[in-house]
Order: structure tokens, then sequence, then C-alpha cells
């Protein structure tokens, strides 16, 4: 079984992850994909991010849609920092059977081998890297290129895809302005997950939260 490990904060979730996670398991074809929301850092304030219960809700909402998804609360369950070498293992000690392929952004290739234990990192898993614009490709094939020239001079094989996907113009700090703003951010996330935000009142300024 062949499934994709995509991480974040999902502050929240929104229409341009659920884009790439289609794109990459159509193109990977893929047998899944594992939403896996990252834990509260100490030191973000309430209106700014969204207690881990709330994230890891709207994340298993937004995966309704999809028969392929799933959602993991294992690093917002792991107490102290969560490094992806010890989900990884984490997850290869539950489902040996499965090859991984972990889903990065652009940003993240470049510094990857500053990344704890990246060479482990890259024994447990492909690597399969967003360009969402095509000025990025070249710069992002040669670091693919070199990260697998350093295992290959460590005796070690590893997978490394770039795919082109055309981006979805929208961020999480966007629709956290435009809540703050009373802007209406509707088309930019699942309806589930407006209704979801609204109820709570999520990303609201302290005087207008609901809770």
């Amino acid at each position: 079984m062949k499934m994709g490990l995509f991480g974040g904060s999902f502050n929240p979730i929104h229409n341009g992850h659920l884009h790439l996670a289609e794109s990459i398991q159509k193109a990977l074809q893929l047998d899944g994909v594992v939403l896996m929301p990252a834990g509260q850092p100490p030191h973000k304030s309430d209106a700014a991010y969204a207690s881990a219960a709330h994230r890891l809700a709207m994340c298993r909402l937004a995966a309704q849609a999809y028969d392929w998804m799933t959602v993991s609360d294992y690093e917002i369950r792991k107490n102290g920092k969560s490094y992806t070498v010890e989900t990884l293992r984490a997850l290869h000690e539950q489902q040996p059977d499965v090859e991984w392929t972990l889903m990065l952004g652009s940003d993240m290739l470049l510094c990857f081998d500053r990344w704890y234990c990246w060479q482990e990192i890259l024994t447990l898993a492909s690597l399969c890297v967003i360009s969402r614009t095509n000025e990025d490709l070249a710069l992002l094939n040669a670091k693919a290129v070199a990260l697998q020239a350093r295992m290959c001079a460590l005796g070690k094989k590893t997978e490394i895809c770039v795919l082109s996907v055309r981006g979805f113009p929208v961020s999480s700090t966007q629709i956290r302005e435009k809540v703050q703003k009373n802007e209406n951010c509707s088309c930019l996330l699942p309806q589930n997950v407006v209704q979801y935000m609204d109820e709570y009142g999520l990303y609201r300024l302290p005087n207008e939260n609901k809770e």
C-alpha cells in the first residue's frame, strides 16, 4: 500500500491544502493520504492559533469529502516537539507494509538537509515536493538530485519527486485576517469547516469570541 503523509498546522485547513493533497494523490496514484495536524506551539496566541482539538476537528470535517483521506492525531497527542523522523518511525512500527511519501512544500526541500535526522527520513519515506510556479522548478530539481547523490554516497537510494501543481491562491493567514475583519471567506474552505469556525468563533478578536 502506498500512502502520503501531509503534515502542517492546518490553522485552518482550507481548499488550497485539499487541492494539493488531491493533486499528489492522483499524480502518484496513492492509496490514501494522511493529514497530520501539528501540536500547538506555546508562544502562539489563542486569536492567531486555534487549539489542537479545534484544528483536528476541522481536518476531520474536511476529510469527509474524500474516501482516500484520513486524519491522524499522533503529533497532537505526542508530548513535546514532534520531529518528522519520529513520526515516520512510529508509522512504520504501526504499519510496516506501507510505503510512505512525505509531502513537502518547495521551501522545505531547500532546507531539508538541515532537518533532524534527514538522512533517516529519506530511508523511511519518499519525498514529493510541490512547485507552485515554474520559476523554481530548476532549483528544486537540482536540490533533489544533490540530496539523492549524498544518499547514494552513503550506499542508500531514495526517491524525490518534484511536481508542478497550480497553486490555489489562499493561505491560512489570509483566512484568519478575513475572519477578524468579518469578511466572507466561505469560498476558501469546505462548508462544514466554515460552519465549525462560526460555531466556535475561531480566529475572531477576543471580544468577538462566542466562547
